[in-house]
């Protein structure tokens, strides 16, 4: 009866939008816009594409990386600038140099040459036939023309920035709210790490929107735009966002109408497995079974040699069978481990027999790993895999290593806790519940907002007045400004009628005092 209910409720979070919603008042015509991506950030947009597709809206998709959608009410097309390829990257190295100069230079260069595809252009020039566009928040400001005098939401598929809720005007404490690369070392935070943390996000803020990044494809897109309004007043005009997140799953933080959670919205209850995969799983017995995967842009060759051997010492010593999702040859693995280039990963996690996740720590495959109640080994690589893997750490559904610190006891050791430690498996199972228990599906949240804004012309209510305020405003500087003069100008009337009273009572000897 148990897993029957958890069936149902699985169903219900993950299923496709249901009679719960309102017919549409007629088929709307919406464009997304996400020409600077990866895969990832294509999984977030694909169930809201399909979820309006499904619900008769004709959905047009610009894109760097195929989506791959059957659905006959969506059209996807490639821009086929080849600069942002996951294929070509080796994520161990750019973890070695992590820094955004290669992002920038590819930012830079859809800047400069995206309107220069015909395909770009023709959707330009028809923006205004659309309903709505929908815009992937991170990294693709050179999009903005595209919605200027447009009504338009974005997708925050990294899902809680505090950058992008202040432009909402809900400006977020760093107290508690970290900016996305900043990594503290426990919650609550020490006074150390919320110093580093307001520090973090100013400079992170100034760097990218005012410094290094925004204004020079501000430059681009103004040589191509002349009469366009700046970028980032562009930017003010989104309706909402629809935030890759849940508060069941991160930080628990104040939000504003226009801030809608949608987080697992990709997630669904797991399907058959094939027979020889199934077989194998449950051949593994009451040890159970490890699966490993780094997620769908580190592939498995390009792990440095000495992280594989010791991954490889590692699995000889459990007893558990391990399931590696590794692209190429390997050579010198035991007999209890099974390597595939490819495997279908929320199957894999709703089987019962799967004990512990080893992960890179992305977010789709956390929530994808909470989803299905199964515990987590985190090895971050990249961007803001160290902060999921420190949540995964104080959340205590799992455990957290580096890389530069690996050995093979070490990996030993974290997988026998996870498994033996019932903390563990009893904490992603709260998880899990919580995540699950909504009244309504992200993706009828994500679909009804979506309609809203259409069907209120941009639903200008939702905008917050902040927007409208500068910095100077908003912190009422001028007023505290104000009320510091008028505070010295009331010590200083204070000291003068102080100093002629005591001239009045006291008289020569007064004024020798005071001199």
């Amino acid at each position: 009866m148990e897993a029957m209910m958890l069936c149902v409720l699985a169903v219900s979070l993950a299923g496709s939008v249901s009679g719960n919603l309102s017919p549409p008042e007629r088929s709307y015509k919406i464009l997304m816009l996400l020409p600077v991506s990866s895969k990832s950030h294509n999984r977030v947009f694909q169930p809201v594409a399909e979820a309006l597709a499904s619900r008769g809206h004709k959905v047009v998709m610009l894109t760097n990386i195929p989506v791959a959608s059957k659905h006959p009410n969506i059209t996807e097309v490639n821009h086929g600038l080849s600069y942002f390829e996951d294929a070509k990257r080796n994520m161990f190295e750019v973890r070695k140099n992590e820094n955004f100069d290669g992002l920038k230079k590819t930012i830079l260069s859809f800047a400069k040459n995206l309107y220069k595809r015909q395909a770009v252009t023709e959707l330009y020039e028809r923006r205004k036939e659309f309903d709505l566009i929908v815009v992937n928040y991170k990294f693709n400001e050179m999009v903005y023309p595209f919605v200027h005098e447009v009504p338009f939401i974005t997708v925050a598929t990294p899902g809680i920035d505090p950058h992008q809720s202040a432009i909402l005007g809900n400006v977020l404490s760093p107290s508690y709210v970290p900016e996305i690369m900043f990594v503290p070392r426990s919650f609550p935070m020490s006074a150390w790490d919320r110093f580093k943390s307001i520090l973090w996000l100013l400079a992170s803020g100034f760097t990218w929107r005012h410094w290094n990044i925004v204004p020079l494809v501000q430059k681009e897109i103004s040589a191509q735009f002349p009469d366009l309004p700046p970028l980032l007043d562009i930017e003010r005009n989104q309706s909402l966002t629809l935030m890759n997140t849940h508060f069941s799953i991160t930080t628990l933080v104040p939000l504003l109408p226009s801030q809608v959670e949608v987080g697992a919205m990709h997630c669904r209850p797991g399907k058959p497995l094939p027979q020889d995969l199934e077989s194998w799983l449950a051949g593994a017995g009451t040890a159970g079974v490890v699966y490993f995967s780094l997620g769908s842009v580190t592939r498995g060759e390009s792990m440095p040699p000495n992280y594989r051997q010791t991954f490889l010492e590692a699995f000889r010593r459990l007893p558990q069978r391990v399931l590696w999702k590794y692209e190429g040859e390997l050579e010198g693995a035991s007999d209890n481990v099974r390597i595939s280039s490819w495997l279908p990963q929320q199957d894999i996690l709703a089987h019962h027999n799967v004990k512990v996740f080893i992960s890179h720590g992305g977010l789709l495959s956390l929530q994808e790993s909470i989803f299905h109640a199964t515990t987590l080994l985190v090895l971050p690589i990249f961007g803001d895999q160290p902060r999921n893997g420190m949540f995964i750490e104080n959340a205590e559904i799992g455990r957290l290593l580096v890389w530069e610190e690996l050995t093979a006891d070490r990996i030993v050791d974290a997988l026998t806790d996870i498994i033996n430690n019932t903390k563990f498996k009893e904490n992603v199972d709260r998880m899990s519940a919580s995540l699950r228990d909504q009244p309504t599906t992200p993706q009828e949240r994500a679909v009804f907002w979506t309609e809203y804004v259409i069907r209120h012309r941009g639903a200008l209510k939702l905008r917050c007045p902040a927007t409208q305020l500068s910095w100077v405003e908003f912190l009422m500087l001028d007023i505290v400004g104000f009320l510091l003069l008028a505070l010295l100008v009331l010590i200083f009337v204070i000291r003068r009628l102080m100093w002629s009273a005591s001239c009045v009572l006291f008289g020569d000897r007064a004024k020798k005092e005071t001199h």
